[in-house]
């Protein structure tokens, strides 16, 4: 191993699994698809997918490069794509929306429905002087009119910023006033963990000196008491009463459709601009051909919150572009049993899951027996987001979710990219355990060493985006120099992701998290992904977290947070095997120097392991800010739990 390579190369994946025949013969795309001579016309064609108004004279200016116009002097209204046009070919009745709440309500919405609340909310925000190019906040829990207020605001033009429900009065504070917001759409609560949560009183708090918002509408879904002021409005007094149907203007394609902030080093998030037409027309074609959708048989799943960008373009967005049936659910995986899941899977026939890693290494840790309690035979794709996945997840997620038979797309994007940039496609890819593969067609992708010069098959370092792509974020919202240094100042013309990544030896590409986190250990830059995938390799562990910790000898040392599996118990030899594995795997460069076995990681609310706080446990420091972590109080518990469980190197 070269000591002096950018990004150590130290897992192999010899598995392989190919497409049925009979997959691939059904297939949406065939391996003809990569043959992109003219990569212009190629997304010329995709754009053709949706419904214009107008033609665009050109289909990339790219002349004020980092910034991009795409499908120049083309109009269209992006609802038109999602729900007139499949009402007008004559399936309105077919379900776009199927509801399960937390508590067990559920309800199906068809198109022709949702076509007519959304006419009604539209009608409703321009009423209370919601304008086109106003920007409105929405702070709701996963219910459909969540849905709804992100196809009004598209419908007249206004631009929707998002904010998870589970983020707080501050944090919702700060966006609305990097946006300038001028109406805030949130719920009086939702249904998490059985309960009700409270969401207005952040809302309100939130707003409470704003110069800028003017109305707060409020969807009624728990009951619970609020309180109100006069900009406050009721959803069901305002959008009940308005007329179905509603006249939508056609905008420019590169109208900003949303902004979504992502967090930034700064500590100032980053409002990240996308526009119409370009993103719209790279989420449907990604959701169509990754997926292998068949709109008319298909029940689609992505189990994400609209409040992150997974849930813009794999639930709002590139399924109704395509015109999919699809399933939203409220609540959490273990809400009232673990079973829930597999329990929506079973009663709606759903046939594509698209969820997260996090997730995936959860339910190994609550057990295989699980998920066999339920019929899961309608499943036929199922999809990977967020994060790179394990190996040793991948193979329980196709086993024990697929039924070893359902191809798995692991997929690598960004808030940034807007949509799919390097995945598998299902009916064409002879996919490996844990690897994205090969970017998609159409998108130029590479990695390079600390020069900027490509690096070969079997090395690692970083990975950069060569050519622009349709769904490419615009900029930062109220801030272009600070887009073109975070994203382009790095190796002019090329977009750096911020994510470390390799080949293998047949040129595929393997993610191996954010640069941020890779450990220098002895001269070796070795990432926290690699090790991680080791450990959770071992049939003891369900998931494992890995930092570099300062050390006097090799500059950094391993550290690694442990999950056991259900049904192994933590015992005197386990933190030793553990250890021991990992250099059988890996190599003795990579053995941990500590073990610690936990119960449960910090992470923020999107699944994410915060490696940050586990550094400064490691470290003997004092805990940073935590309040962004689903559960705070783990910290706390790991932290007591760090003399216990621990091997070291003498």
């Amino acid at each position: 191993m070269d000591a002096d390579s950018t990004l150590s190369n130290l897992l192999n994946e010899d598995r392989r699994f190919a497409p049925s025949d009979a997959f691939a013969a059904a297939a949406n795309v065939g391996a003809d698809v990569y043959d992109v001579s003219d990569r212009l016309a190629f997304w010329d064609q995709q754009a053709r997918r949706l419904q214009w108004r107008q033609d665009w004279s050109e289909v990339l200016d790219w002349s004020k490069a980092p910034f991009a116009s795409w499908f120049v002097g083309g109009r269209l209204n992006v609802t038109e794509s999602c729900l007139d046009r499949h009402v007008a070919a004559g399936n309105g009745n077919r379900a776009a929306l199927i509801f399960e709440g937390e508590p067990g309500d559920s309800s199906t919405i068809t198109y022709a429905e949702l076509l007519a609340e959304v006419s009604r909310a539209a009608h409703a925000i321009t009423e209370l002087g919601v304008k086109t190019g106003d920007r409105v906040a929405i702070y709701m829990p996963l219910i459909p009119e969540a849905v709804v207020a992100m196809l009004a605001c598209a419908r007249v033009g206004a631009v929707h910023s998002v904010v998870f429900g589970g983020f707080s009065a501050e944090a919702l504070r700060s966006r609305i006033e990097d946006a300038g917001a001028v109406m805030v759409i949130t719920a009086d609560g939702g249904y998490r963990r059985g309960s009700a949560f409270p969401l207005k009183h952040a809302v309100d708090e939130a707003v409470e000196d704003s110069p800028t918002v003017r109305n707060v509408v409020v969807v009624r879904r728990t009951g619970q008491d609020v309180a109100w002021s006069e900009r406050d409005v009721w959803w069901h007094d305002v959008v009940d009463r308005q007329a179905p149907t509603h006249v939508c203007e056609a905008f420019d394609s590169e109208h900003p459709l949303f902004i979504l902030y992502t967090s930034g080093t700064t500590g100032k998030p980053k409002g990240i601009k996308h526009t119409c037409g370009g993103y719209l027309t790279q989420a449907a074609y990604t959701h169509w051909a990754v997926f292998d959708l068949k709109p008319e048989t298909d029940v689609y799943w992505c189990t994400a919150d609209i409040g992150w960008v997974t849930g813009h373009s794999y639930v709002v967005y590139g399924p109704l572009a395509n015109g999919a049936t699809q399933v939203i659910y409220e609540g959490t995986p273990d809400t009232p049993h673990q079973g829930r899941w597999w329990e929506i899977v079973a009663k709606h026939k759903v046939s594509i899951l698209y969820t997260a890693p996090t997730a995936i290494r959860t339910f190994m840790k609550w057990g295989d027996h699980i998920p066999a309690e339920h019929d899961l035979s309608s499943l036929r794709v199922l999809g990977s987001v967020g994060e790179p996945i394990n190996p040793e997840a991948w193979m329980w997620y196709r086993e024990h979710i697929g039924g070893d038979r359902c191809p798995v797309v692991d997929t690598w994007w960004q808030t940034e990219t807007g949509a799919i940039m390097i995945s598998p496609l299902p009916g064409v890819t002879h996919a490996k355990p844990g690897s994205a593969m090969s970017p998609l067609p159409g998108i130029g992708a590479t990695v390079v060493d600390d020069h900027g010069e490509p690096v070969g098959r079997g090395h690692g370092g970083y990975l950069v985006l060569t050519e622009p792509w349709p769904s490419m974020l615009r900029g930062i919202w109220g801030d272009d120099q600070r887009y073109v240094d975070t994203y382009w100042s790095r190796w002019p013309g090329r977009y750096f992701a911020g994510d470390g990544a390799k080949y293998d030896e047949d040129g595929a590409i393997w993610l191996l998290g954010r640069v941020d986190d890779v450990m220098n250990v002895s001269g070796h830059r070795i990432s926290t992904t690699e090790v991680e995938s080791a450990l959770v390799a071992h049939p003891a562990v369900a998931e494992a977290a890995v930092v570099g910790a300062n050390d006097d000898v090799t500059g950094q040392a391993i550290v690694a947070f442990v999950i056991l599996r259900q049904g192994h118990q933590e015992d005197e030899n386990i933190v030793e095997r553990l250890r021991a594995h990992v250099a059988h795997e890996i190599g003795a460069i990579a053995r941990p120097k500590r073990v610690l076995i936990v119960t449960e990681l910090p992470k923020t609310r999107s699944g994410k392991i915060m490696r940050r706080l586990l550094r400064d446990v490691a470290e003997n420091r004092g805990l940073g800010d935590v309040t962004t972590l689903a559960d705070p109080a783990v910290m706390r518990l790991i932290s007591e739990g760090l003399s216990a469980g621990t091997a070291e190197d003498e």
